[in-house]
């Protein structure tokens, strides 16, 4: 597909890329004005399976559970002077 539109585009090669160099930013234009903006409902970006205020970290560092009890060790109570409180 790609050597026939070389093919068929006209003049040298610098004018081929050149010519190249428009399609393709014709080609992203009309995605990004046209295409996505139709498709962006279809998807399932907002189909949250997290519930945010009942998350906890259970993991500690490279994913290994966390014992039961233990605090994240970036918690404000076990950082060097807490927080103000």
């Amino acid at each position: 597909m790609y050597g026939w539109i070389w093919r068929t585009l006209p003049g040298n090669v610098w004018v081929k890329l050149l010519l190249s160099l428009v399609l393709v930013l014709a080609i992203v234009y009309a995605l990004f004005t046209w295409v996505f903006p139709w498709a962006e409902p279809l998807l399932p970006f907002s189909d949250v399976t997290v519930d945010q205020d009942n998350v906890t970290n259970t993991t500690g560092p490279g994913g290994a559970p966390r014992p039961a009890g233990a605090t994240s060790a970036t918690s404000p109570s076990s950082l060097p002077g807490g927080l103000p409180g």
